[in-house]
Parts: C-alpha cells; structure tokens; sequence
C-alpha cells in the first residue's frame, strides 16, 4: 500500500459518503478500516463508503463488466458490506463524471444488488433506476419503547420495513435498530423507515440504516417507502397502467420517487462532492488492529 491514499467526500441528501477511488482493486479494506474511515470523530466521516474500482478488477463484479465498467462496492458506516444504497450511487455516478470517467447522459453502475442504469442531468439531479421492488408476504411488526406499528415488508435489493406513524418524534432516537417481529423475516437484519403524510403523494420519513443508525437519508428507503405508500392508497402501476409518483422528503432533503407500470423505479435527487485530500497509510494501519 502506498503512504497516501486519495479520498473524496460527497453526499445525496446529506446521505454522506468517504469515496475512494481504487479502479484496478489494490487497496486493502478490511471492515476494521472502513470502520475507521467512516468514524466522524477519529477518522473522516461517513454513512458508508463508496470504493469505487473496475468491475473487470473486482471477483464479485466481473460477470457484469461487459455491462458496467465500474462497480460500486459500498460499505456500511460499521465496516459491513452492503447490497445496494440508492444514494451512494448518485455520489457515484457524480464522482465519475467529475474525474472524467464518463459524460452526461445514460450510464451503468454496477452494484451487489445487480447493474444500474443511471442519468446524469444536465442541470445537476441525477436519476438512478434502482430495479423492481419486491413484496414478500406475511405480517411483521417494529416496535419503539411501548409503541408498535404494522410494518410493510418491501425488499429493494436490500430488506426494508416500513411503517406509517403519527409524528416522526414516534421513531425515537434511532441509535439502536428498532425492533421487530418475527425474526425470521430479516435474518440478516432491516432497515426500518417511519413515514408521515405530507400531503397528496407527498410523505416524509426517519430511517434507521442497519448498519448505519439513523442517517439524514436513505435512498432505497425512499423507494421501498414510495411503494409502501402507493398500495396502502390503493395505486398499483402494474394494476392501473400509470406511474405513480411520490416526493419523498428525508430529514437531509428530497427525493421524487416514480414506479412505472413495469414494476422499475426511479429515483432523483442531488449529488455533491465536499471535498478531497490524502489519507496517511500510516494512520490508517494503526487505527485497524
């Protein structure tokens, strides 16, 4: 490993990320690192991390570099590899077209949830088509203190619970992973949304990201809320023929979620890059026992 390490920051709706750039796949990052990089009081700071590599150069992306040159491998603020995050890859896709790796206009990114097709926007919004959602059968429930609230179960590549409450106070602090039941239907844990109405197709929300805590966004949870929200009112795509749009608010901006009738979404919303610099190898060996 050299003795610097290039690193940017950015964030999407103040979802914020450590990028680091790697295209041939060289650097060494363990959880323990990411977990240090991320930490916003002895590293840089960060929701997550987003390693961004070629996709011929990585063993989990190589069966999709003939559709994406680059793979996004992101990973949660605690050093735990990630699926997918809808926001990381807006950050993504600005990253690449601010280093000269792509244009305006369509793009793919690859991601552990599959290929994205991404628009970068002439005016700046980047829209990311962020798949199908799924809808898995069966009750479940999240609880905060004595409070507790039927959920939807809404999977976007990663696992989601949402559930409609009366004051996003309700949520709590969102420090710790909210509980819920039954355990089976997240083995591997969720991220829990809490949505209030805004107005006509207009929600708000709260996230607590596993992995994360509470974050200023959630890309993915915005879609899975978008969803939630339009079969509670009734309004299937597939059903009606017509897209349905949701503006999402999250405590670090906006997000305009669409489903189309054949099932795909989209997602758009801003990406800024803060900032860039160097990171002494040095610190970081030491900082990851």
């Amino acid at each position: 490993m050299s003795t610097r390490i290039a690193f940017l920051t950015g964030h999407g709706t103040e979802n914020d990320f450590v990028i680091i750039p790697d295209p041939e796949n060289v650097i060494d990052l363990p959880p323990a690192a990411v977990a240090a990089l991320c930490d916003r009081r002895a590293g840089i700071g960060g929701d997550g991390l987003l390693h961004v590599v070629r996709s011929a150069a990585h063993p989990e992306a190589r069966a999709m570099a003939a559709e994406a040159e680059w793979f996004m491998d992101y990973r949660n603020g605690d050093g735990s590899v990630a699926e997918m995050c809808g926001n990381g890859v807006r950050v993504f896709a600005h990253y690449l077209q601010r280093a000269g790796h792509v244009a305006e206009g369509d793009i793919a990114v690859a991601t552990r949830g599959g290929v994205k097709t991404v628009h970068i926007a002439k005016e700046g919004d980047i829209t990311v088509g962020m798949g199908k959602a799924l809808l898995p059968e069966g009750d479940v429930t999240v609880s905060v203190g004595e409070r507790s609230w039927p959920a939807r179960n809404v999977n976007m590549g990663n696992p989601h619970a949402v559930a409609f409450v009366e004051d996003l106070d309700h949520a709590g602090d969102l420090y710790t992973a909210p509980p819920f039941s039954p355990a089976s239907a997240y083995p591997d844990g969720v991220n829990v949304e809490f949505v209030v109405d805004r107005g006509l197709r207009h929600v708000a929300l709260r996230v607590h990201e596993r992995g994360s805590g509470e974050t200023r966004s959630c890309g993915t949870g915005a879609c899975a809320v978008a969803v939630a929200t339009a079969r509670r009112d009734g309004a299937d795509p597939a059903v009606t023929g017509t897209p349905a749009t949701y503006t999402v608010d999250v405590p670090g901006g906006r997000l305009v979620i669409t489903e189309r009738p054949d099932g795909e979404i989209e997602m758009t919303g801003p990406a800024v890059i803060v900032a860039e610099g160097e990171i002494d190898a040095g610190w970081l060996e030491t900082a990851t026992p």
